[in-house]
């Protein structure tokens, strides 16, 4: 364990914006609380909703007082180097990673990040610890709209709209291991191939080719539910694909919104993490060696790049590399 001093390196904002209002500064070390463990981050992982954040949706949308500079990063992982006197389930020099939504001390976007340690899980063994800092956020996202929302059964039928982005590649393989038939809708022939390594054989491109007629194919009588991570043109097209009587859901914040007959249960959800989502999309991982597809990695120093990726074609998810080795 390197020493540390009271300041560390971070991608900051000093006001919302752009992706060119992030800038790589020197800042304070967070400080840790009785209940709280910091964290010298390895990885961060970006999320969709990350640009929300930078753009100060949350902060107008929850009401919100922001003080700057403000350190995004909802997701990471990284090594324990102090925790608070309340805190045994994980001891310093564990390799945790964790989500952080909103953390009012702070992001992952940093050399250290300070954060309850309700949140902070071991690393399970045989999942690297770059894909641990990405897999939180869409981890617990597909797991809420397919067990919670959903109540996905085995057997049933499901189609995953998005199946190639962040949420739907982690949707899938947690349906696979629910024992559901899936179907998934990728974006572009690299988006097919990725989720065909991720053993899901049922799987088209939704740029070509008659959807509708492939979706037929698939479930004659309808899909008994459906999890959709994008809308728009082609979402509308397929959306009808699933029974009269079946259930619909998605991530708040899609756009733009679905439009579903009124014989189709739709339901739209938070993704936002407690202990108990945690704990159960950690058990996923480590009995079933879920992976988090990892497209682009880029230096902290480069967050406004990772950003701008945000707005492209990029499969899984994008990363920052902040302290590789932990």
């Amino acid at each position: 364990m390197n020493q540390r001093t009271n300041y560390m390196r971070a991608a900051v904002l000093h006001r919302f914006g752009g992706p060119e209002e992030l800038t790589y500064r020197e800042v304070d070390v967070p400080e840790i609380g009785p209940e709280d463990v910091l964290i010298r981050v390895a990885y961060a992982g970006v999320g969709e909703w990350d640009a929300f954040e930078r753009q100060g949706g949350y902060a107008e949308m929850l009401n919100m007082n922001p003080a700057f500079p403000y350190i995004l990063g909802s997701e990471g992982s990284g090594t324990v180097i102090a925790r608070g006197e309340k805190v045994s389930h994980v001891d310093l020099g564990d390799r945790v990673y964790a989500p952080a939504f909103l953390n009012p001390k702070g992001g992952f976007y940093a050399e250290y990040a300070a954060i309850p340690a309700k949140y902070a899980s071991r690393i399970p063994e045989g999942l690297p610890m770059q894909e641990a800092a990405v897999i939180s956020g869409v981890g617990i996202t597909a797991l809420r709209g397919l067990e919670d929302v959903l109540a996905l059964q085995q057997g049933e039928s499901i189609m995953i709209f998005g199946a190639s982005g962040g949420v739907g590649h982690m949707a899938v393989q947690l349906a696979k291991c629910m024992g559901a038939r899936v179907f998934a809708v990728a974006s572009g022939e690299d988006g097919v191939a990725m989720v065909k390594r991720l053993g899901c054989e049922a799987v088209v491109n939704g740029r070509e080719g008659d959807l509708a007629s492939k979706v037929f194919a698939f479930a004659p009588e309808g899909f008994d539910a459906a999890l959709f991570t994008a809308g728009g043109e082609i979402a509308d097209a397929v959306v009808n694909g699933v029974r009269k009587g079946g259930r619909i859901a998605y991530p708040y914040g899609i756009h733009p919104a679905l439009r579903v007959s009124e014989n189709i249960r739709t339901t739209g959800y938070h993704g936002e993490p407690d202990p108990e989502i945690i704990a159960r999309l950690h058990r996923y991982i480590a009995a079933n060696q879920l992976t988090a597809h990892i497209s682009h990695t880029f230096a902290l120093k480069d967050a406004h790049e990772a950003h701008a990726v945000l707005n492209r074609h990029y499969l899984g998810k994008i990363c920052l590399q902040v302290n590789p080795e932990g």
